[in-house]
């Protein structure tokens, strides 16, 4: 008796060595249209594309000390263009970031100063009141469901106002009193403000420290848990709560990251210049969210990096500093930033549409 088997599906196979057929669901996309889908791509382009322009427009701009000057200019924007990047990939912003910088320099100023504390003291105790001022934006807006725009606009107006009133009241004038002779102040500003000699060109420590948080940003957002849930939140908050992601926290820390970018940047200033104007900081915040932007982050949340706002500063820096040694008019600024940055949303958008078409 013999038994048969069910006979096999005919498979068909291609020749050996020859093309796979098709499929549309597996199908990698061309490398330029992967390389599109980088959110930094469109503001490296740009950059270089300024870069070259002003190479040529001012020639002095090729010299090794006009280059120290720009990066030091981008530096202090990319330092808090990073966590208000953060911010923004995680879906919100913050509009009191500019004076939240003052508020952080004029406490460890007036602190010191006024109680002949050592100079350190007032560092911790302004690094206390920006991570506060950061916490309560982030306390406020998921207990009230506020959008971050009014809320931050409203730490904002507190802050503007508490920097004038309490510096007059304490100091009896607009500015803070200079604590270049205090205890600690020579060890302070070595950290936050001091040079070092690169080929004869004095280099600002904040370039250095602009591109150590630069890679441990980027580090966070893609290789740490914490960086799934800051995009996770900014893409879809509720969609990222009901997979276990922590809402509250993540939302939270990144407004008190943007406290911690204030302190640093408020540390540097009040030790570059040993005083503080308590009027300043006002529109700054519009630098940072104009980098961050420029760098590829939708203000709408869920897209980003780390990388982009670090070419986006560069180009604030570079237009900044190349208007001045190209001898134009510097009241350009602002409308080249503003050309910049509509430029920069409509390149994203191109690249967005470019990057996902089939």
């Amino acid at each position: 008796m013999s038994t048969s088997s069910p006979a096999a599906p005919a498979v068909s196979t291609p020749p050996a060595g020859g093309p796979r057929p098709a499929d549309g669901r597996t199908r990698q996309r061309p490398l330029a249209l992967r390389l599109l889908a980088r959110p930094e791509i469109g503001v490296f382009l740009g950059a270089v594309a300024v870069l070259v322009f002003f190479l040529i427009a001012a020639p002095s701009v090729r010299q090794g000390g006009s280059m120290a000057t720009i990066l030091y200019q981008a530096s202090t924007i990319g330092i808090m263009a990073l966590p208000v990047a953060l911010l923004m990939i995680g879906g919100e912003f913050d509009l009191s970031a500019g004076v939240a910088v003052i508020t952080s320099a004029l406490t460890a100023s007036m602190l010191s100063y006024q109680l002949t504390l050592n100079v350190w003291m007032g560092v911790i105790a302004a690094l206390v009141v920006s991570v506060g001022v950061g916490a309560f934006n982030g306390w406020m807006l998921v207990k009230t469901g506020l959008p971050s725009f009014l809320i931050t606009l409203g730490t904002f107006l507190i802050l503007q106002g508490v920097n004038l009133a309490v510096t007059k009241w304490v100091t009896g004038n607009v500015a803070t009193d200079d604590i270049s002779n205090m205890d600690g102040f020579e060890q302070a500003r070595a950290l936050f403000a001091s040079s070092f000699d690169i080929g004869g060109v004095q280099v600002k420590i904040t370039v250095v420290w602009w591109l150590v948080f630069a890679a441990l940003a980027t580090w966070v957002l893609l290789r740490t848990k914490y960086g799934n849930w800051v995009f996770a939140v900014g893409g879809n908050k509720e969609s990222a709560r009901a997979v276990g992601v922590p809402v509250t926290f993540t939302k939270i820390s990144l407004f008190m990251l943007v406290g911690v970018g204030a302190w640093f940047i408020g540390m540097h200033n009040l030790f570059s210049f040993n005083t503080v104007q308590s009027g300043e900081g006002v529109g700054q915040e519009l630098i940072y969210i104009a980098a961050a932007v420029i760098g590829g982050c939708l203000l709408t949340g869920g897209h980003g990096s780390a990388i982009g706002p670090v070419f986006g500063a560069f180009m604030f820096g570079m237009v900044n500093q190349g208007i001045v040694y190209a001898g134009w008019n510097p009241d350009w600024f602002k409308a080249f930033l503003g050309v910049m940055l509509l430029g920069a949303v409509l390149i994203n958008l191109w690249v967005s549409r470019t990057a996902t078409r089939r």
